[in-house]
């Protein structure tokens, strides 16, 4: 099969769009052939590379796929789901590989048995993947293969950080420290849904227009407001807001607990500007903020988010839809950051 990977942890420059071995599916699971494949910044985290990330090489990132069912090997399990040959499916990335308290509380993704296709495990970039047939699900009818890839793993994400994590109400306020990302994007429609009044922090014109049509009411550009936690008081009437959900990091957490209501709190999944964090504690305390990290969801945020998505039509923006074989391009063209929504790779 054709597939992107690496073979050694780096830059750009050690991706590859070659032949691979086709997978083979083990017990309990099924093979795919990937229709559409969408990238997302864990790629480019999984192929710089971090202490203790110890992947098999050749190793093939990609999160979100949607595809179709070539087979299924149920093993000795006789109540393993049951697809038709053919049936176009979409992929819970959340894999479980194992059962602790945390799976049988049902946090799952906090859990040390739970991996992330594309990161811990081969992913979909290429032009089959095997998963197991509990992370299998029937796409709805009427939904192209586009709107079904899109929300994958930011909408599991989102849908946890949100409601599971943040607790997001109605009425409240909610500060998106960027624009550009699906995380990001996917969080304005989902809060503006929710109730929640939302601002937005933008790097340029372009994403803080593209941001109120997504249904933010102010959205804030970096470079005419570099003083931006300031602003966000102004507008708030000095109160500041709810919510805020940084993920950049390190380049915005001081300002995002300035932008912080007293009882707030800051929610993250990431850290694009860097992890090394630092601040002044008083302001966390004296205004008695809570710092919130979340990453991913469980098997039932993952029913809860594509049903609440895929049925209220929740619009993910898509950046654009290239070939597979011009992945490598559209990886740097994420890097740089110039992108607004998802950007999907087709076989």
């Amino acid at each position: 099969m054709k597939a992107i990977f690496f073979e050694q942890h780096g830059g750009p420059e050690v991706l590859k769009y070659a032949e691979l071995p086709d997978p083979v599916p083990a017990a309990g699971e099924a093979l795919i052939r990937v229709r559409a494949a969408a990238l997302n910044h864990l790629d480019i985290w999984v192929r710089r590379g971090w202490q203790g990330l110890t992947l098999p090489m050749p190793h093939i990132t990609g999160s979100d796929v949607v595809g179709e069912i070539i087979s299924v090997n149920s093993g000795q399990n006789k109540l393993a789901p049951s697809f038709q040959l053919g049936t176009r499916v979409m992929v819970n990335p959340g894999i479980v590989s194992g059962e602790d308290e945390w799976t049988r509380r049902g946090e799952e993704s906090v859990s040390p048995n739970y991996k992330i296709l594309g990161e811990q495990l081969r992913g979909g970039l290429a032009e089959f993947l095997v998963v197991p047939v509990s992370n299998v699900f029937k796409v709805p009818e009427g939904v192209s293969d586009e709107q079904a890839v899109a929300p994958l793993l930011v909408g599991t994400t989102c849908w946890r950080m949100l409601f599971k994590r943040a607790a997001v109400q109605a009425g409240e306020t909610v500060l998106v420290v960027g624009a550009g990302g699906g995380v990001n994007s996917l969080a304005i429609a989902l809060a503006k849904a929710a109730g929640a009044t939302v601002y937005v922090l933008a790097s340029n014109k372009e994403k803080a227009r593209k941001a109120i049509a997504l249904g933010a009411i102010e959205s804030i550009v970096i470079s005419d407001t570099p003083n931006w936690s300031v602003e966000i008081m102004k507008i708030t009437k000095g109160r500041g807001v709810d919510i805020v959900i940084d993920n950049v990091g390190a380049k915005t957490f001081t300002s995002s607990i300035r932008a912080c209501a007293r009882g707030g709190r800051i929610v993250t999944v990431g850290n694009t500007s860097g992890h090394e964090i630092s601040f002044d504690n008083r302001l966390l305390f004296t205004k008695q903020i809570s710092i919130i990290g979340s990453t991913m969801g469980s098997k039932q945020d993952f029913i809860e988010a594509m049903n609440f998505i895929l049925t209220h039509k929740i619009h993910i923006p898509i950046d654009r839809v290239e070939s597979l074989k011009d992945g490598i391009k559209m990886m740097q063209y994420l890097e740089e950051g110039r992108q607004f929504g998802k950007i999907i790779l087709k076989p």
